[in-house]
């Protein structure tokens, strides 16, 4: 809030167990009622398979899917779907599977998609319309297209700063296909311990090489259309709020 953001993303994924992952939005619901913040809130319960569910990832799924239709039908807890989608993570058919009980419930989609390997998750994510695909270090040709068809966001999160990862995400290809990138600070303890959107501009300019125009709309609009939809609802909410106080918006 010190520099200026108004509008952040929360997401479960560190409970991995239904009340906890209840807890993560429930706090996520109260914040925005109690600062001065726009909330977006994400369930991302299909992030790591927990220790008592080893071997039985289907039968996770099954659990997490259960959740959601809880999350958003009891407490309205949920504003959108993420899955990691990778080989430390959960296959296609497993996220697909998440993507459909989402739809079912009228919840758009993100994903957590090519960060370690590519599992054509990119692609599978756009046949539902995802809001956003996040990391995209092995994003493939195949992937940019269906994005750019799908009118996905491309978000580059601070986790490639942290991890010291030297796999860029295809910045150059994305700019040639007109997929809008937005930029992240992706806060969590694991892999991404930062607060400040403004080391993030300097991530994208310094290691994307993003131009500082595209870094911040990358902050501004692309983020509101990854945290609320296409350009329609990029233009409500966050986004005017952004245009009558010159201030950022993360996804």
């Amino acid at each position: 809030m010190a520099e200026g953001v108004t509008t952040i993303e929360i997401k479960s994924g560190y409970g991995l167990a239904e009340a906890h992952e209840a807890r993560c939005l429930a706090v996520a619901r109260r914040l925005a009622r109690e600062l001065p913040l726009e909330v977006r809130t994400t369930s991302l319960a299909a992030h790591a398979l927990p220790p008592e569910y080893a071997g039985r990832p289907d039968d996770y799924i099954d659990a997490a899917i259960t959740w959601l239709a809880g999350q958003r039908a009891a407490a309205g807890l949920v504003d959108a779907v993420d899955a990691f989608c990778d080989t430390i993570g959960f296959t296609p058919a497993q996220t697909e599977r998440v993507f459909v009980e989402a739809r079912r419930l009228n919840l758009p989609v993100k994903l957590h998609a090519e960060q370690l390997s590519d599992q054509d998750g990119a692609a599978l994510a756009a046949r539902y319309g995802a809001l956003s695909c996040d990391h995209l270090e092995h994003l493939s040709p195949r992937g940019i297209a269906a994005m750019q068809a799908a009118g996905t966001v491309a978000v580059l999160p601070g986790a490639y700063y942290f991890l010291r990862d030297t796999t860029l995400p295809p910045v150059a290809a994305l700019r040639a296909a007109g997929v809008p990138m937005a930029i992240a600070t992706d806060h969590n303890p694991g892999s991404s311990p930062a607060l400040s959107l403004v080391l993030m501009l300097n991530m994208a300019c310094t290691l994307f090489r993003l131009t500082p125009e595209e870094a911040w709309r990358g902050v501004t609009v692309h983020a509101a259309r990854a945290g609320l939809g296409g350009p329609r609802s990029a233009r409500r909410g966050p986004a005017r709020r952004l245009r009558r106080l010159g201030r950022r918006a993360p996804a």
